[in-house]
């Protein structure tokens, strides 16, 4: 009986010997952590930016016409003594040109959403040379001989135009958001004096200002820049109403009839709260450790 409670003893003993070195062996289990959540950063629509912006046109005068003095051309009965006595008239510029120039503009919008904002502009258009001719038949009068004459005008003009506007943001594809708008407001229209040469002999008249109505039309796309600046480059037709030219010195006053113009614009806009609209980007949100952790086998 002793020697089996000896033998039962040594087995226990080695048992307990080869327990630790058995578990040593098995491998540990695996702990599976789930993968970081990527979703899009939260977007703050709605916020104010202020723009800047630079821009290179060409205007088309859309017709001029001026007021004419004391004898018209001899009508038909120059038997007449009273018949070439005019009282005046309308005459036309028979040319006008007006050279391209730049400008330079400044604004303050909201963005109301993803797809709707508006801004309020002010640009100030630098001197555009103008050029344009004139011509009449001569005759002073029935009898005399008709000696026909033609004369170059000269002037300069500028402008300031104040625009309400909205646009529509079609949806931003790589940094690249497309936008259709429209404008409505006024301009303030400046002729410089016009110069009237006729064979070297010049006449001046003194140019006139005047507030007119103006609207437009715009496309373009901006380009995120950074999270908060965009690049705006894009197409502008403003329209702007006639008004008066210059006055009268001699023939006069003179009028325009407003003008179209074709403008390519570029600039900046800078997000005052917020990101710019389609420049914000997916980032990782921050991953928990679960309360639990999961084993493989």
């Amino acid at each position: 009986m002793f020697d089996s409670v000896r033998k039962m003893l040594v087995a226990a003993m080695v048992a307990g010997c080869a327990a630790p070195a058995f578990a040593a062996d098995m491998p540990e289990p695996t702990v599976v952590e789930p993968p970081p959540v990527y979703e899009a950063a939260p977007v703050e629509y709605g916020g104010w930016y202020i723009r800047g912006d630079i821009d290179y046109h060409k205007s088309k005068m859309r017709g001029t016409n001026y007021i004419t003095y004391g004898a018209e051309p001899c009508p038909t009965d120059c038997g007449d003594p009273d018949a070439w006595q005019g009282v005046g008239g309308s005459k036309s510029f028979d040319t006008t040109e007006l050279r391209s120039a730049f400008s330079i503009g400044a604004g303050l919008g909201y963005q109301i959403n993803r797809y709707f904002r508006t801004d309020l502009t002010v640009d100030y258009w630098l001197k555009s040379k103008f050029k344009g001719s004139t011509s009449d038949d001569g005759n002073f009068g029935c009898g005399s001989p008709t000696v026909p004459c033609q004369s170059v005008d000269r002037s300069k003009m500028s402008a300031l135009l104040l625009l309400a506007n909205a646009y529509v943001d079609l949806g931003t594809w790589n940094r690249v958001t497309p936008y259709i708008g429209a404008g409505i407001g006024g301009a303030h229209v400046r002729w410089g004096d016009l110069i009237n040469d006729i064979d070297g002999f010049e006449q001046r008249h003194k140019g006139s200002k005047s507030w007119r109505f103006a609207y437009a039309l715009m496309a373009g796309a901006s380009y995120c820049l950074t999270d908060r600046v965009a690049l705006d480059a894009g197409y502008r037709f403003t329209r702007i109403e006639g008004g008066r030219m210059f006055e009268r010195n001699g023939a006069g006053p003179g009028f325009d009839k407003g003008f179209n113009t074709h403008e390519v614009r570029a600039g900046l806009r800078y997000s005052l709260g917020g990101s710019a609209n389609g420049c914000s980007e997916p980032q990782a949100v921050a991953y928990e450790v679960p309360s639990e952790p999961i084993y493989t086998k």
